[in-house]
C-alpha cells in the first residue's frame, strides 16, 4: 500500500517516476503574495505556474480591506500631495519598535527602502489611490479617501520614538471593499501574462534531490497526484495557520482566547509544514494579531479600559490591535470599557465590537457594584483619572491630551471580556524564516536551494500583535511576494 502523501514528509526525486508538468517557478497560493510573486517571476522571463486550492483567486487578501502600509523616502505620491513628508528614518524606527524583540532589521530596512517603489508598482498594476486623507479615528476608511492612521503612530510610546505620519493606503473605493478590488486588479494582471493557473489544485508536499534542494512539488488535481518539476524553485504563498486548531494549540494557544479566526479555509499551515519538512526554520509561531475593535465611534476613546481588579492597563488612544493584544494578557476574568453615557455615540449602528452593556450607574459606586468589581477600586481609578484628565495629563499611561477629559455621570460600561460576546478576531504572524529576498533558511541561517516563501507562510515584517498596524499584512504579503518572485527568477 502506498504511503500517504503529507506536507510533513517531502518526496525524494528518486521516487518520481514521471514529471507530469514542468515549469521554472511553481507558486503555491493565489492570494496577494502568490499573485505578486507570479507577476514578478513572469516579468523576469520565467515560466510560471500557480497552484491554488480554491476555485478562484483571492486568498485572505480578498477578505481584507486591503489597506497597504507604505511610506518613507519622503513620502508616497499621496502623502506628498497631502502635504506630508515621511522620512524613512521615522518609518524604520516605528516599525522596529512595533516589532518588539523579534523585529528583523534587515527585512524592515528592505521594506522601508522599497516602500515608495512598491506604491508606484501597485499603481502601475492598476491600483487607484486618491490624493486625500481620512481624518477620523477609524479601523478603516468608509469613504474612498486614501490615507489614514492605521497604527499607534500618534500614541505613546511610539510618538516619542518617531514622528507620526499616516501610512495606511486605502484604495479608491467606498466601504470595506478593498480586498476584492485589489485581488481583482492582481488577478487581471496575472491573466494578462503567460502564467499557467491551476485552480482546485492542492499542494501536497515538496520534492527534493540528494542535496536537499527543492526541485518540485506534488499537487493533487482531479483526484490525481501530479509531480510538478520546478527548475528554478517553489514559492510557498499558502497563508498562515489560523484555521488549524491543532497547530494553534501547539504553537499559539493564547490566541484561542480570542473569538473569530480571520482567514480563508486554506489557512491551515500546510505551506509552513512543507517548509519545515525540508529543514526550514519556523519562527515567531507563538504570536499573532488580535483586535478589540472598540472604535468607531471614536468617542469611546474618551473612556478607560479596566481589568478584573478595576485597574487601567493601556492608553486607550492606541491602535485597536494593541488594545486587543493586551486584553488577552490581563489576569482575572473581566475587562470593561468604562465611559460617560454621553460618549456612547453611534455605538449601536457604527460599532463592530458586539459587546453588551454590562452596567450603568448615576454614581461610580453603583456602577462598581453592578460590575462586581472590588469595593472602591473602580471609584479610585476613575477619580484619579479624572483629576489628571482635567489638567490634560495622564501620568500613568500617557494617553494623548486629544482624548483626555473627565468621565462624568451617568456612567456606563461595555463588557469586553474575552469569551463573553465581544468581537476578538485574530490571525497568526509566525511562519518560515526567510531572507529579505524570500529565500527560506534553516535554523542555522543556511539557504534551502529552490525554496521561497512570502505572505503569512513566512515570518515577515509584522511580528507581534502588541503593536501591529493595519496594512502591514497586505503590505508585507504583496511586497515579499514580489521579492520572492524576483529572486526565484534569478536562479540558474
Amino acid at each position: 500500500m502506498n504511503e500517504k502523501t503529507t506536507p510533513s514528509k517531502p518526496r525524494h526525486v528518486r521516487d518520481v517516476s514521471e514529471w507530469h508538468k514542468t515549469t521554472d517557478v511553481a507558486v503555491i497560493g493565489f492570494g496577494g503574495a502568490g499573485s505578486c510573486a507570479a507577476i514578478e517571476a513572469a516579468d523576469a522571463g520565467s515560466r510560471v505556474m500557480i497552484f491554488e486550492a480554491a476555485s478562484a483567486s483571492g486568498g485572505s487578501t480578498a477578505l481584507s480591506s486591503a489597506e497597504v502600509y507604505m511610506g518613507g523616502n519622503g513620502g508616497t505620491r499621496v502623502q506628498r500631495e497631502c502635504g506630508l513628508e515621511d522620512k524613512s528614518e521615522d518609518m524604520y524606527n516605528y516599525l522596529m519598535q512595533a516589532g518588539g524583540d523579534f523585529a528583523d532589521s534587515a527585512k524592515v530596512k528592505n521594506y522601508v527602502d522599497g516602500s515608495v517603489d512598491h506604491f508606484d508598482w501597485l499603481v502601475s498594476m492598476g491600483a487607484k489611490y486618491k490624493n486625500s486623507i481620512y481624518n477620523e479615528r477609524a479601523i478603516m476608511a468608509m469613504t474612498d479617501d486614501c490615507l489614514l492612521y492605521t497604527g499607534s503612530e500618534k500614541a505613546w510610546p511610539y510618538r516619542d520614538i518617531a514622528k507620526p505620519c499616516p501610512r495606511g493606503h486605502n484604495l479608491e473605493v467606498e466601504g470595506d471593499n478593498g480586498g476584492p478590488m485589489l485581488m481583482g486588479i492582481l488577478t487581471e494582471q496575472v491573466e494578462s501574462r503567460d502564467i499557467n493557473v491551476h485552480y482546485d489544485s492542492r499542494a501536497l508536499t515538496l520534492i527534493v534531490d540528494d542535496s536537499n534542494s527543492v526541485v518540485g512539488i506534488v499537487v493533487r488535481i482531479d483526484q490525481q497526484e501530479l509531480n510538478i518539476k520546478a527548475e528554478k524553485g517553489v514559492i510557498l504563498c499558502a497563508g498562515g495557520f489560523v484555521m488549524n486548531e491543532e497547530m494553534l494549540k501547539k504553537y499559539a494557544p493564547s490566541l484561542l482566547k480570542a473569538s473569530i479566526p480571520i482567514g480563508n479555509p486554506n489557512d491551515t499551515g500546510f505551506g509552513i509544514k512543507m517548509g519545515m519538512s525540508v529543514g526550514g526554520a519556523a519562527i515567531n509561531m507563538h504570536d499573532g494579531f488580535v483586535t478589540l475593535p472598540y472604535y468607531p465611534p471614536s468617542s469611546l476613546t474618551y473612556g478607560i479600559l479596566v481589568n478584573a481588579s478595576g485597574q487601567r492597563f493601556i492608553n486607550e488612544d492606541c491602535y485597536h490591535g494593541r488594545v486587543g493584544y493586551h486584553c488577552l494578557q490581563q489576569p482575572g476574568d473581566r475587562i470593561y470599557l468604562v465611559f460617560s453615557a454621553e460618549d456612547f455615540g453611534e455605538y449601536e449602528t457604527q460599532s463592530y465590537l458586539n459587546a453588551d452593556i454590562a452596567g450603568t450607574g448615576e454614581t461610580l459606586c453603583e456602577l462598581e457594584e453592578e460590575l462586581g468589581l472590588p469595593n472602591g477600586v473602580l471609584q479610585n481609578t476613575v477619580e484619579t483619572y479624572n483629576i489628571n484628565a482635567a489638567k490634560g495629563e495622564d501620568p500613568l499611561l500617557h494617553k494623548s491630551d486629544e482624548w483626555l477629559k473627565p468621565i462624568k455621570a451617568p456612567f456606563a460600561a461595555l463588557d469586553c471580556t474575552p469569551g463573553r460576546g465581544a468581537f476578538y478576531p485574530y490571525f497568526t504572524l509566525g511562519g518560515l524564516d526567510t531572507l529579505p529576498s524570500g529565500e527560506v533558511v534553516t535554523s542555522n541561517g543556511d539557504v534551502i536551494p529552490g525554496l521561497y516563501a512570502a505572505g503569512r507562510t513566512a515570518c515577515g515584517i509584522p511580528r507581534t500583535g502588541a503593536c501591529y498596524s493595519s496594512g502591514l499584512s497586505v503590505g508585507d504579503a504583496t511586497f515579499t511576494g514580489r521579492m520572492a518572485g524576483k529572486q526565484a527568477a534569478k536562479r540558474k
